[in-house]
Formats: structure tokens, sequence, C-alpha cells
């Protein structure tokens, strides 16, 4: 399959590894992923095989990053604004502006796609659906 956009494997593990360095440090997400994640090489490296699934279609990547963020148990809807929001910053400085654009629409579809599995999750809002249907 063609790729989505124009990009590299080094340019992407680039934004992985810059972003992630980025989060840790951040007063909301920090505390989130270091509930999470003791392994950092590690979990980069996933993410790294995620994004380039994603983008490169080369099927490196096997998992579900919806269950992940469910069973996750500290995932709010609002983080990830600010998740996206740093993304966003971490591309604009690592990328040309055309592969930052094009990614950084995928990455917002994506994310509107996790926040919209996270509202079913008992956390979240609550399910006002008909329990009986």
């Amino acid at each position: 399959m063609t790729p989505r956009f124009a990009i590299t494997d080094e340019q992407i593990a680039t934004v992985v590894h810059e972003f992630y360095a980025v989060a840790r440090t951040h007063p909301g997400l920090g505390p989130v992923f270091a509930a999470h994640v003791t392994n950092w090489p590690a979990h980069e490296e996933k993410i790294t095989r995620f994004w380039r699934n994603a983008i490169l279609y080369d099927r490196t990547y096997s998992g579900n990053p919806l269950q992940v963020h469910r069973d996750a148990g500290n995932v709010r809807l609002g983080m990830f604004d600010v998740w996206l929001g740093l993304f966003d910053s971490v591309l604009k400085r690592h990328l040309p502006p055309e592969t930052a654009t094009a990614w950084s629409e995928l990455a917002h579809r994506i994310g509107r796609g996790l926040r919209f599995g996270l509202m079913d999750a008992p956390s979240s809002v609550p399910n006002l659906r008909d329990p009986a249907r």
C-alpha cells in the first residue's frame, strides 16, 4: 500500500521519542504515563510501530489502543486535547509543514475515535442508553 504521506522511519522515531520526553514532564500527562509505563524504550518502540503501521502500513504493530486506554482507568476525555496539543508542537518542531499537517490530521482523527470509544467506559460519562436494548 502507498503510505498516507511521505515520511521516514527516522522521522517517526524522532517524533515519538521527543513527544514522550515532553509528555513525561507534563504536570497532567506525566503522572498518567508514569502509572503505566515502566520501560520507556520498549513503550516508545511499540508506539513507533503503531505510527509506522498507521502511516506507512508496515504491519509491525499489533494491539488495541482503545482497550489499552480503557483498561488504564485514569485516562480522561479532556486529556486528549492536551496530548494532541503537545503532539502537534513536536510535529511542527521536527517535520516539514506539509508532513506535520498530514500527521496532525491523522492523530486528531485517531484521537476523536479514542474519545468516542472511551465515552462508554465506566469511569467517564454515564451510559444513558436503555440497558434492556
